[in-house]
């Protein structure tokens, strides 16, 4: 009865002594390291699996070396070894730990608040799915190195690398679609095609990627919807990526109108109206006739904006100004579906009625800057340059 008390106390005051010492450390380095990012971290979130895997690692020595007097005996066996399972689980949480401080010291380094972000959310994306991995790997180790205290399994090990092969063909036959979306979502977060924070259009949705993980990528609708898809759907299948190289991007506003628009001071208004509106990133704003067929003229006014919230809203802005503008000041280029009629013989009057006004020819000038999108200011001539294919040889 005196030898369990010793070890009782023992192990209580070794728990002390640990807890002790960590708390010490623990306020050392929060004094002393407060303008360290990574020290700062380390109390932060390493400081609790410190505790546990500190005062269990005491208690473990502190109960093996006061039980001697019970060597051989099952009750030690089995407290032992449930000590030494729970070391290494909380090793391996300190370990899972300590890593996770790394990754996000790292990811401090790299703002995604700013307009040019797309290097810190390429960086930080693979440190997400980096995160991720590691977590898993430390969990399947740990759960192998705790198997392996077991005499039990050691024993059944041989026969198992025996086997292993007929085994590892069943499994990769039937995790064939989750392994499938862990290699495509590595693949995601290294090929730099999507990262967090893009916006894609995919499935007909336009939204940005707000959570990539393994084996799903959860998209952020802009109504607040979630669109839910396996990784591997972006390894297989089409999508646009509105933000890959800049966030910056360009969009269209399209009308049918009559005949009878004033297409140069439709384009005039339509820069007086995107000059005054901060949704503009100011590089450009094009009006062209993109198709004149079917008693209609279809205009396309091309705008741009920093991003694509700001752009949505300023092609919602460009229809309703625009279309409030034909309707208030130009009522004859609304759509219109003309009908004539002729006599009995078919005569109409416009055949034999001449022009009353001559026939303007166009003239020599070139076109204004916002009625080109491939030249006219540097943005359009960069555009030009990027599709065009290479000079031919001249003999």
């Amino acid at each position: 009865m005196q030898s369990y008390l010793e070890t009782t106390v023992a192990a209580l005051v070794a728990a002390a002594v640990a807890l002790f010492v960590v708390e010490v450390i623990h306020r050392l380095i929060r004094r002393f390291g407060c303008r360290s990012l990574l020290l700062t971290e380390l109390t932060d979130h390493a400081h609790r699996p410190f505790q546990v895997a500190a005062t269990v690692l005491a208690v473990q020595f502190a109960v093996r070396f006061t039980t001697t007097y019970a060597v051989g005996v099952p009750w030690r066996r089995f407290l032992l070894h449930l000590l030494v399972l729970c070391v290494i689980a909380s090793t391996a949480w300190l370990v899972a730990a300590l890593l996770i401080v790394v990754e996000d010291t790292a990811l401090a380094r790299f703002r995604v608040d700013v307009p040019n972000n797309r290097h810190a959310r390429r960086v930080r994306t693979q440190v997400v799915m980096l995160r991720r991995l590691t977590v898993a790997v430390i969990v399947i180790l740990t759960v192998g190195v705790m198997l392996m205290t077991f005499p039990s399994v050691r024993g059944i090990g041989a026969g198992v690398l025996t086997s292993a092969g007929v085994v590892g063909v069943v499994a990769a036959l039937a995790a064939q679609s989750l392994l499938g979306n862990v290699f495509a979502g590595l693949q995601l977060a290294f090929s730099d095609a999507v990262r967090l924070d893009d916006v894609v259009v995919v499935e007909g949705e336009w939204g940005r990627i707000e959570e990539l993980t393994l084996s799903y990528v959860v998209v952020q609708i802009w109504d607040d919807r979630r669109l839910i898809l396996p990784t591997s759907y972006f390894t297989s299948k089409p999508f646009q990526n509105w933000t890959r190289t800049e966030a910056a991007v360009l969009g269209t506003a399209e009308f049918d109108v009559d005949w009878a628009v004033p297409v140069q001071t439709m384009r005039e208004e339509l820069r007086r109206l995107v000059e005054g509106t901060e949704l503009w990133d100011g590089r450009v704003c094009v009006l062209q006739v993109t198709d004149a067929t079917g008693g209609m003229v279809r205009l396309r006014a091309l705008v741009s904006a920093a991003d694509a919230g700001s752009l949505w809203d300023l092609r919602a802005l460009v229809r309703e100004h625009l279309v409030g503008w034909i309707r208030d000041n130009r009522p004859t280029a609304m759509p219109r579906v003309r009908t004539e009629l002729g006599d009995a013989t078919s005569n109409l009057s416009w055949q034999w009625v001449q022009p009353r006004r001559p026939v303007r020819r166009p003239s020599d000038t070139e076109a204004p800057d916002d009625a080109r999108v491939f030249g006219g200011s540097d943005d359009g001539d960069a555009r030009s340059e990027a599709f065009v294919g290479p000079e031919e040889s001249r003999p």
